[in-house]
């Protein structure tokens, strides 16, 4: 993995940067990855980070539907910002106990 420096970039006055995402279980089987860097630029929401990630799989939308989110491992709603730099886990609820 890289470091959060090495991720961020400078492109036309706006800072851009690769949030790490990492999907769990259920997650994990519905989008086809376990870990993923996705390009992104400032003021993106958990909300416009799924979407971006729903893009490519849209036959997973159910599952990450019901996905908590931590951003970095704290649990964020889907208006929450995403810092740059972020690492974003998508949890699928657990079975057990």
């Amino acid at each position: 993995m890289t470091t959060t420096d090495e991720r961020t970039t400078g492109r036309a006055g706006e800072a851009t940067t690769t949030v790490h995402v990492r999907a769990f279980a259920a997650a994990r089987a519905a989008l086809g990855w376990s870990e993923r860097d996705l390009p992104t630029g400032s003021g993106v929401s958990v909300g416009d980070l799924l979407a971006g990630v729903l893009a490519d799989a849209p036959d997973a939308v159910d599952v990450v539907a019901r996905c908590s989110v931590l951003v970095d491992g704290v649990r964020a709603d889907r208006s929450a910002p995403v810092p740059l730099g972020a690492v974003v886990d998508l949890l699928p609820p657990f079975a057990g106990g």
